[in-house]
């Protein structure tokens, strides 16, 4: 007969074999820890990639997605809507500019940028001479900022 440690029939040799199977504390803890080190550098890289997106997105928006309404508006209208009456001329009649008005220019409500503000508008326009200024304030809501997004050259200083 085999001694305790050697049967495979005795309680002991299946602690140990179960033990050799069986993962340690320190490796457990190890496993967690590389696994909230990725997802913590995953974290990381995908809040860069949606910060770089929402730019993009109201970089689109503001060069070329309202280029076309502007254009069919000003050329129904004479001229673009003015400040007053904002993107909102192209959803709606401005005020007593209802006979002429065909629209609308763009359906439903007017967009908001990525981080949930309203666009800009000024026409005439400061960085634009003969078109309107149109910009989103950005991530950090204020206007006048170095991460305004406009529809004029990204070299320029954004001014008020």
């Amino acid at each position: 007969m085999l001694p305790n440690a050697l049967n495979p029939k005795s309680s002991a040799f299946a602690s140990r074999r179960a033990a050799r199977r069986a993962f340690s504390l320190l490796e457990i803890i190890v496993a967690i820890a590389i696994i909230g080190l990725l997802a913590g550098l995953a974290i990381n890289n995908l809040t860069g990639t949606f910060d770089d997106a929402s730019k993009g997105i109201a970089k689109t928006f503001v060069t070329s997605s309202l280029k076309l309404p502007l254009t069919t508006y000003r050329l129904h209208m004479g001229d673009y809507p003015s400040t007053a009456d904002g993107l909102n001329a192209l959803g709606s009649a401005p005020q007593g500019k209802a006979d002429r008005w065909r629209g609308p220019y763009i359906e439903g409500k007017m967009p908001e940028d990525p981080w949930g503000r309203q666009y800009q508008y000024r026409y005439p326009g400061q960085h634009n001479k003969d078109r309107p200024d149109i910009w989103s304030v950005g991530k950090d809501g204020q206007d006048g900022t170095a991460d305004d997004i406009g529809n004029w050259s990204s070299e320029e200083p954004a001014a008020k």
